[in-house]
């Protein structure tokens, strides 16, 4: 993989960009980027900035911005083997979650699809610590991952009430996700 790749997605369920890089150093990996969309009504803007370990473990990330007259700032720590807070606060329900899946961008599945190095026909459970959309409330989101070619995933999340085949790019990038986001550059 480059050392830095940069993706822009378009949303499909509603009008809204995403723009994100990933870069990689000695202590691992940084997904850095910038969602803007339509929630209903509201017009949203949400930065973020996700570190993640050589092994694409989440090891701690910022979610700033606003979704309409609500300011969004919170600050996420991995401690130790899977304790995580929320602006200092212990969150015990995500206890033993490896990765962290931001409901509003497609940038997290990077972390997983890396971390578990699947071969074709081989399926894992990698339930995530998910930052649910637009109630920006951490839940644990049950998730499911199955290769079934080089590029293709049939991924579920029961809970969501989604199942659909993800196309990730050979670097691991989210190239389609069905319903919900479609790449418009890499590079």
């Amino acid at each position: 993989m480059n050392k830095s790749i940069a993706v822009l997605w378009r949303r499909l369920d509603m009008p809204g960009h995403d723009a994100c890089r990933f870069a990689q150093s000695k202590q691992g990996w940084t997904l850095r980027g910038m969602a803007v969309f339509l929630e209903g009504k509201q017009v949203c803007q949400l930065r973020y900035e996700v570190l993640a370990d050589p092994a694409f473990q989440t090891r701690e990330a910022v979610v700033a911005g606003w979704v309409g007259d609500t300011v969004v700032d919170l600050q996420v720590c991995v401690i130790g083997h899977g304790m995580w807070t929320v602006n200092g606060v212990e969150q015990p329900q995500l206890a033993g979650c490896v990765d962290l899946d931001l409901g509003f961008t497609p940038a997290t599945n990077f972390l997983p699809v890396r971390r578990l190095r699947l071969r074709i026909g081989e399926e894992a459970q990698a339930p995530a610590a998910y930052l649910a959309f637009p109630q920006l409330r951490f839940e644990v989101l049950p998730q499911s991952y199955k290769r079934i070619s080089e590029t293709k995933y049939e991924y579920q999340s029961p809970s969501a009430g989604y199942t659909g085949t993800l196309e990730f790019s050979p670097q691991g990038v989210i190239v389609s996700y069905p319903g919900l986001f479609s790449i418009e550059g890499l590079n």
